[in-house]
């Protein structure tokens, strides 16, 4: 991979991890500005809300993980090579998903693999 295309990556990944910091952010400001409500309903719909926010967040801090692992791999130079068989992920599968550190074949092998040996 090119330093062009590095650049890219790194600029799309720190992106990303931007904007899932403001989010997180804007969820704590909301939190924290909200006045507790009298109402039973009122109060359980906003827990309602602030649950299905708190599972959005966690997804996207272990997609921050993920995020960082990345941009250590380009770092390192190790960026856009299968971790498992070293061969080339490939700018589409990057396109798509840039915290890729498998390549398609590898990820579905995984992939069956957990299936199979699901309980």
């Amino acid at each position: 991979m090119c330093a062009a295309q590095l650049t890219f990556f790194r600029c799309k990944l720190e992106a990303e991890k931007r904007t899932i910091l403001e989010r997180a952010q804007n969820t704590l400001d909301s939190m924290q500005n909200n006045e507790p409500r009298s109402d039973p309903n009122d109060r359980a719909t906003t827990e309602e809300e602030y649950l299905l926010e708190f599972r959005v967040r966690d997804r996207e801090r272990k997609l921050l993980k993920k995020i960082d692992e990345a941009l250590i791999r380009i770092d390192e130079g190790t960026y856009g090579w299968c971790a498992e068989t070293g061969e080339p992920i490939g700018i589409p599968r990057l396109l798509a998903r840039p915290t890729a550190a498998l390549c398609i074949e590898a990820q579905e092998r995984r992939e069956m693999n957990n299936w199979l040996y699901d309980d």
